[in-house]
């Protein structure tokens, strides 16, 4: 996201989670008091996005906001099993076909992600100001330059599966030697692991 669009982001988060629940299922319907559970990415709570808007929502609507922040894949898992009323989430694809399935009523654009591709400083597959993240990608693999992915099943890590694949790079068959999937979210933690 870029941060110069953060308030004009905001204001279209707004309306699109008000949109999306007003007048669609158990929401719309319930008495103060009551809950809603929003199935979101972590990017998004981290973000403090929802500590903005969600006590606008709860205030307008007496409907308080329950918030799972989980990656993705796993956000839409919990969906199809009935465990929420709302997903924010990031793949365009996985929401279609989502939708598409039966599992939601409507998708609504609310944001939009940049990715950037960031490395140590002696740039060790020569990709400093490359324009073209397919062939970026394309020299990673060539030159098995150490490579970090949440490898989460979010739609971060979704999107960049694509770019593998549109590189003509196998990543998985990479797993654990210069390609590193991380199994984490992008927030720092609150305390440093343990060594």
């Amino acid at each position: 996201m870029k941060m110069r669009s953060l308030k004009a982001l905001a204001g279209a988060a707004a309306l699109g989670l008000v949109a999306s629940l007003a007048g669609q299922g158990p929401a719309s319907s319930q008495a103060p008091g009551k809950f809603i559970i929003v199935q979101s990415t972590t990017s998004t709570e981290n973000s403090g996005l929802f500590k903005q808007l969600l006590p606008m929502f709860t205030k307008k609507t007496g409907i308080e906001v329950r918030v799972v922040a989980v990656g993705t894949g796993q956000a839409i898992k919990n969906a199809v099993n009935g465990d929420g009323d709302v997903l924010f989430v990031h793949d365009k694809p996985s929401e279609e076909k989502f939708v598409a399935e039966g599992g939601g009523v409507k998708r609504f654009d609310v944001m939009y992600n940049d990715f950037v591709v960031v490395g140590p400083a002696n740039d060790p597959a020569g990709i400093a100001g490359s324009k073209d993240v397919v062939a970026a990608f394309k020299k990673i693999a060539d030159a098995k330059a150490p490579f970090v992915s949440r490898g989460d099943d979010s739609g971060t890590h979704k999107s960049e599966l694509r770019l593998w694949k549109d590189a003509g790079v196998d990543a998985k068959a990479a797993s654990g030697s210069w390609y590193r999937e991380a199994g984490t979210g992008m927030a720092r933690p609150s305390t440093p692991p343990s060594a």
